[in-house]
């Protein structure tokens, strides 16, 4: 049966002292990740301080795959600067770059008008029904780095969920069955 037989024996001879010890050790690995995402979003001031490029439209610069790092401040928002937004009725943020910044004489408040570098036309089909402009609250951070191809993993067990799982289980088998 090889390594899953192995696996199976390794779980039937722990102790329960040792399995607990092991769901403990898998807790603190899960809220340690959790405490990092919220510090990184307390730092970088951005609800997702890392994003995954789904799509072409922004190549050559962005390629699908790549991870950005976001960061929000209180600066205007400048024509030529990418920015990750979400959309009103859409769940899944789009990256794309400013193109037009109106700004309201009223208000002193500034409304963007963002394009895929990819693209031919700008973003407003892609807008909610009659909204022509981005307000600062649809805006999620401005990149400010990004690493080349990190992301595939993330698309992959997104189109693939069997994939995720399989990854999933093998790790929880992995914690449990290690010994100390």
């Amino acid at each position: 049966m090889g390594w899953i037989g192995e696996s199976v024996d390794s779980i039937k001879s722990l102790q329960f002292r040792q399995v607990l010890t092991q769901v403990v050790s898998l807790g603190m690995i899960i809220t340690s990740a959790l405490i990092i995402w919220k510090g990184l979003m307390c730092f970088t001031g951005s609800e997702s301080p890392v994003v995954v490029v789904l799509s072409g439209s922004m190549e050559p610069g962005f390629k699908r795959g790549d991870i950005l790092f976001l960061h929000m401040s209180k600066d205007p928002i400048r024509a030529g600067e990418i920015v990750v937004f979400n959309v009103d009725g859409r769940e899944i943020p789009i990256v794309h770059r400013v193109i037009k910044v109106h700004e309201r004489k009223d208000t002193g408040e500034v409304d963007v008008l963002t394009k895929g570098d990819n693209n031919f036309g700008d973003d407003r089909l892609l807008y909610a029904h009659g909204q022509l402009w981005l307000n600062r609250h649809h805006i999620m951070g401005r990149a400010v780095g990004f690493l080349p191809y990190v992301g595939w993993v993330t698309i992959i067990m997104t189109e693939k969920p069997i994939i995720k799982y399989i990854l999933i289980g093998a790790l929880g088998l992995l914690v449990v069955t290690a010994k100390d």
